[in-house]
């Protein structure tokens, strides 16, 4: 990666321009879920800037070599100040222009955080309320995403891994369980693109998805524990988990499809085309 080489402006088959030779993102906090009283943090754009006195998302250009996730992530610590804290991000969505795209980035505080203007950029940051954001005069690309990035707000898919249908004889092995279960950390860690999910499961257009994971492991192998982004539970005390409102992918044995759920087979994680596939 080089640093700021992503600077300067990209002239769309429109001829509209737009800043970011590589692309550009941005991050979009937001706390609540889709059903409740949720908040939005947007950006005030400075008057000096490309159309100045907008409210948008917090971002800029991608550099080469930069994924969407750590470019939103280094433009918001440039334009505004506060402590992020721990940030449970859930998708990403994607406006693609052919000769440039922009990636907004959605991450979930447990808390309205205090945010103010990191440098010039920003004459105001401010948590906006779900319903209220159309009130205000947006950036146009912003508003005209706003209806599918609100409808995103607050949905995580889940997966379900039953740890007995994707490591056979050797799913009451600890140690082989620790394996999955680090595996499954580093999926979780990466996302899963919207293309490589089962159709059907994705209620609302991203380009990627951050699951929460759950495995599923028999009594012998209850021991082993939990890493940030797997829960492990017990065969016996898992139950039922999808309740239709969820979107889940359980990966099972058979096509035992329940509660909701939509049930694939093991090679989806760990085929020649899985998404364990080394």
């Amino acid at each position: 990666m080089i640093a700021g080489d992503g600077d300067g402006w990209v002239v769309l088959p429109d001829g509209t321009r737009r800043w970011g030779r590589h692309g550009a993102a941005g991050l979009l906090l937001y706390t609540g879920d889709a059903a409740g009283s949720g908040h939005v943090l947007l950006q005030h754009r400075a008057w000096w800037s490309h159309q100045g006195g907008t409210w948008g998302v917090p971002g800029g250009a991608l550099d080469s070599g930069e994924t969407p996730e750590e470019a939103a992530l280094r433009e918001f610590g440039e334009e505004v100040a506060g402590e992020l804290g721990r940030v449970a991000y859930s998708g990403v969505h994607r406006q693609e222009h052919g000769v440039w795209r922009y990636d907004t980035v959605l991450g979930r505080l447990a808390e309205r955080r205090l945010f103010t203007p990191g440098n010039n950029e920003s004459s105001a940051i401010q948590w906006v309320a779900f319903d209220r954001v159309e009130r205000l005069r947006l950036l146009p690309a912003f508003r005209r995403v706003w209806p599918e990035l609100r409808a995103a707000l607050g949905l995580r898919v889940e997966l379900e891994v039953e740890a007995a249908a994707v490591l056979d004889g050797s799913a009451a092995d600890p140690a082989a369980v620790a394996v999955l279960r680090d595996d499954l950390a580093r999926l979780a860690a990466a996302g899963v693109a919207a293309a490589e999910l089962p159709a059907g499961v994705a209620p609302v257009a991203l380009h990627r998805w951050y699951p929460r994971v759950r495995l599923v492991v028999p009594e012998a192998a209850a021991g082993v524990a939990a890493v940030p982004g797997v829960e492990v539970v017990a065969a016996g005390a898992a139950g039922d988990t999808g309740n239709g409102a969820v979107p889940t992918v359980r990966v099972a044995a058979g096509a035992r499809a329940r509660d909701g759920a939509l049930v694939v087979p093991p090679g989806w994680l760990l085929g020649p085309r899985g998404l364990l596939r080394a």
